[in-house]
C-alpha cells in the first residue's frame, strides 16, 4: 500500500466511526487478536470429569 491508500483508509475510518468511538474499536480489535494469538500457542483443556458433551442433535429425553 502507498501512502496516499493509507490515507483515503484512515480518512474513510474517521467518517464511519467518529473519533470517540476509535480508540475502543481499536482496544477491541487488540483485544481479539491477543485471545486469537493465546488460542494458537495454549494446549486444548482436556475434561477429565468423564460426563459427556451434549452434541445438541439429539432430542431430549422426556
Amino acid at each position: 500500500m502507498n501512502l496516499l491508500e493509507v490515507l483515503i483508509l484512515v480518512v474513510i475510518g474517521l467518517v464511519l466511526f467518529n473519533s470517540r468511538k476509535l480508540p475502543g474499536l481499536g482496544g477491541g480489535i487488540g483485544r481479539a487478536i491477543s485471545n486469537f494469538k493465546r488460542s494458537l500457542t495454549e494446549p486444548e483443556e482436556i475434561d477429565l470429569t468423564g460426563k459427556k458433551k451434549d452434541s445438541g442433535d439429539t432430542p431430549p429425553k422426556p
